[in-house]
């Protein structure tokens, strides 16, 4: 990254009315300056005086308070995962203090620098809905009390927005507040979530997962040879078969991850997230292997990716527009597929890594080695995960309640 600088300039392009000029803080980042003001002003002899090697007196004073301006702003630059001069200015001038969607605005941003364009995304679209919300007039985090997020709540509520999308928004909400408490921003003893304030909608996430019998169907099916609907198949069956591993992990695979009978990767999702996670082994079965022989990308060099969706040099955006297509393209023939096989459920990619982890649970498969195969970050995940999988089994218990035809 290029080298940012930072300078105490006197601005002599205009005297002010007492014969001084005024003093300001200089940034520059590729070749481009821009000025930041201070409260000093002084003439010519005196800021020579005070930025001198040894001014004495009250110049001495006044050339540590000049230093210490300058130092604020090179932590601030040196904090910043990539400068830009609106993501120093937030900081610096504390247009982000107190002010809750300044705040969206500089955590999108370090989002996007960072390639998470996915989160990026929920955190704009979150934005968006709390704007509408408060007819687009800015609010500070003093004004996000509890009683501002029951009246968010209901207002979502009786548009017909779902108590998940509340859910996702407010999460959004509380992980910008607790930035600003850790940086002064927003005072702890205003924070409004909690069990005594107000509490985020847990929603039971249920997930839609295939009996064995449905998902035979779906390989036994036989599309058209090389169509887009044989492809999207494939690559179902394939992230099904691979831990579950969802579209944008399957389109940065590449030959290098694969060694001998495994694929090892690190989820693109945690690796972002945390740097310490391990990454996953994935046995190849003959039927993935299969997959990748077939739709495999030619020549196989290691640098090369597996399946012919991305290309090299593209940027986070690009990477995220094409995994977005794919996924929205699988989900509607595989939408197709369970129309012609008749299974009456809302097929999608997601479906493969909720059916992958339910079959190796109801085959006796322990929860650590679960968590282990879809790369969560702790047990507690995978076992929260699993939890709605077991509503199918609940009704076929419940049934042998009143089961008179075998006594």
């Amino acid at each position: 990254m290029s080298k940012v600088t930072t300078a105490i300039w006197l601005d002599t392009r205009r005297e002010k009315q007492d014969g001084t000029y005024p003093v300001k803080l200089r940034v520059t980042y590729r070749r481009k300056r821009k000025y930041y003001g201070t409260d000093h002003s002084f003439t010519k002899a005196d800021f020579k005086s005070v930025t001198g090697p040894r001014p004495r007196g009250e110049y001495k004073d006044l050339q540590l308070e000049l230093n210490i301006i300058e130092q604020k702003a090179r932590d601030i630059i040196k904090t910043l995962p990539a400068f830009t001069f609106q993501s120093f200015e937030q900081r610096f001038l504390n247009k982000a203090s107190q002010e809750l969607f300044s705040a969206f605005d500089l955590h999108i941003e370090q989002l996007e620098k960072a390639g998470r364009m996915g989160t990026a995304a929920t955190y704009l679209t979150a934005k968006k809905s709390l704007e509408t919300f408060c007819h687009n007039r800015k609010i500070t985090f003093q004004d996000v009390t509890p009683e501002f997020l029951q009246r968010y709540e209901n207002r979502m509520l009786t548009q017909d927005r779902s108590t998940t999308s509340v859910g996702i928004y407010l999460r959004c909400v509380r992980q910008l507040y607790n930035e600003a408490i850790k940086s002064g921003n927003a005072a702890g003893e205003d924070y409004p979530f909690g069990r005594d304030s107000y509490r985020i909608p847990q929603p039971r996430n249920i997930k839609k997962a295939l009996p064995l019998s449905d998902i035979a169907k779906i390989f036994r099916y036989e599309p058209e040879k090389d169509s887009p609907e044989h492809f999207c198949r494939d690559l179902w069956i394939f992230s099904y078969l691979c831990s579950g591993i969802n579209m944008k992990d399957i389109c940065l695979l590449k030959y290098s991850h694969i060694h001998r009978d495994y694929i090892y990767l690190r989820r693109a999702k945690t690796e972002l997230t945390n740097r310490n996670s391990k990454p996953v082994d994935i046995y190849l079965t003959d039927e993935a292997r299969a997959i990748i022989d077939h739709w495999g990308s030619k020549p196989v060099y290691p640098g090369n990716y597996i399946f012919p969706i991305l290309t090299s040099g593209l940027k986070p955006d690009q990477v995220q527009k094409k995994v977005k297509q794919l996924t929205k393209t699988v989900n509607k023939y595989m939408k197709r597929i369970a129309g012609k096989i008749g299974i009456d459920e809302n097929i999608s990619t997601y479906t493969a890594r909720h059916s992958f982890a339910t079959v190796l649970k109801r085959s006796g498969a322990s929860v650590e080695f679960i968590s282990e195969q879809l790369g969560h970050a702790s047990v507690e995940t995978t076992a929260a995960y699993l939890d709605s999988f077991e509503d199918e089994a609940k009704r076929e218990m419940a049934k042998k309640l009143t089961n008179w035809d075998n006594t």
